[in-house]
């Protein structure tokens, strides 16, 4: 460094280098780029913590209505039980089908001929809605997942184009002057990391237990859809 250059960084003000003073010192468009970020993380957050008690509170649904339903009550007393109140997870499977089950042999004519491939229907699109229920809003996670790092990459090259600038307008190439615009400019990169690195790691584990609870919620369509197709098939026995 020559003396000028020296002169000149001793008489240059001292940059605030806190993360509050990094933010207040940036340019606008950095700012609204480290806001964006930040106000994506916190919804972030809501949405994990959303949905990780969504989903321990339906695991334990499914628990109380599969005791429930093997513990030997027939189906008629379990689909009042669950009628009366609002369903969801294996509850839905249960009261969708029934309902289907009970209008079919309601009025004078019962249709039953095709009875189980319409059950079958109804438990698909049941199962349907509730994994789009569990689903809902993970898709946020994953955007910012994805997009999180370069929006903060843009803050960082806007940061750094101005930061540029400033210096070729001053004309002083010291650390003093150089280091507090570069700072600025990587802070944004860095609330974008770390918007975008809990999304991901919380997208892929929510996603594997919507995918176990849609496994669990297929596995019991299968068996109740047994258990009603073979009472079709006595019906019809005892019918012909």
């Amino acid at each position: 460094m020559n003396p000028a250059d020296a002169m000149q960084a001793a008489q240059a003000p001292v940059a605030d280098m806190t993360l509050l003073g990094l933010f207040l010192q940036a340019h606008f468009v950095v700012k609204v780029v480290m806001l964006g970020l930040m106000g994506a993380s916190i919804w972030c957050w809501a949405i994990i913590v959303d949905k990780t008690l969504l989903f321990r509170r339906t695991r334990s649904e499914m628990d109380a209505f599969e005791d429930a339903f093997w513990s030997g009550r027939s189906l008629e007393e379990l689909f009042r039980s669950f009628n009366d109140r609002p369903a969801t997870g294996l509850g839905a499977l249960f009261t969708a089908a029934m309902r289907e089950w009970k209008r079919s042999f309601e009025g004078s004519g019962r249709q039953i001929q095709s009875l189980s491939q319409r059950i079958d229907k109804v438990l698909d699109v049941t199962i349907q809605r509730e994994v789009e229920r569990l689903e809902s809003r993970l898709l946020f996670l994953a955007s910012i997942g994805s997009a999180g790092p370069y929006i903060g990459l843009f803050g960082t090259v806007w940061g750094i184009m101005t930061a540029f600038t400033s210096i070729a307008a001053s004309k002083n190439t010291s650390l003093a002057v150089v280091a507090p615009g570069i700072a600025e400019a990587l802070f944004a990169t860095a609330i974008g990391l770390f918007a975008a690195i809990p999304a991901v790691l919380a997208y892929n584990k929510l996603q594997a237990t919507v995918a176990k609870q849609q496994s669990r919620l297929e596995g019991f369509a299968d068996e109740f859809s047994a258990i009603l197709s073979r009472q079709i098939d006595e019906r019809l026995s005892v019918a012909a």
